[in-house]
């Protein structure tokens, strides 16, 4: 099975920055139709996201949760799109609350967010796209073999990340300025039209 895996905020939501507010989800301009191309095409739909509103105490786990169950009705009310499934890490190497103040393997730009995606939905990373707004995002799908793609919706010019070391230099192997557009490079590579 192939699949798209999308970052959450600047890919498909406006970057507000730390949020699980149902108010702050708000849907970037052809994101919701983007996505469902890509349902139409046979893809699984994936959200992949590092939700540090846990690890700072700004919301629960539960609360991001409801988010995303919110995200899924706001996309399928835009336009009939479906999310297959949605992971976040909760995590960060300098939490305010101890109990997330880990070194996980699930916060982008390490992998186990897609490793565990590939698990329980039978996906091959090597025929499947990561699509993000950050070089972490790219780092993380670059590191199990999906074609990478960087959108310039969000955070595409931010610095790296706490933690990215050496993954921070990571190139996308391609560059858009948003999901619509990056979904026209997937299906016409799919359909050999694309470079």
């Amino acid at each position: 099975m192939r699949a798209v895996f999308l970052d959450r905020d600047g890919v498909i939501l406006r970057d507000v920055g730390p949020t699980a507010r149902q108010e702050d989800l708000v849907l970037l301009p052809r994101a919701a139709l983007a996505i469902r191309r890509l349902n139409d095409s046979g893809y699984l739909v994936v959200v992949v996201s590092n939700q540090t509103v846990v690890a700072r105490g700004l919301a629960s786990e539960p609360d991001v949760v409801q988010a995303h169950q919110d995200l899924a009705q706001l996309l399928h009310a835009a336009s009939g799109a479906i999310v297959n499934r949605f992971y976040f890490c909760p995590h960060h190497p300098n939490a305010t609350l101890p109990v997330y103040r880990v070194a996980c393997n699930c916060r982008k730009p390490r992998s186990g967010l897609f490793e565990r995606a590939a698990r329980e939905l039978g996906i091959d990373l090597t025929d499947s796209f990561a699509i993000g707004d950050r070089p972490s995002d790219i780092a993380a799908g670059a590191r199990v073999g999906c074609r990478t793609i960087l959108v310039e919706t969000g955070q595409h010019q931010a610095p790296p990340i706490e933690g990215a070391g050496p993954w921070a230099t990571v190139q996308p192997a391609h560059t858009c300025p948003d999901l619509q557009a990056a979904v026209d490079l997937i299906l016409g590579q799919r359909h050999g039209d694309a470079p």
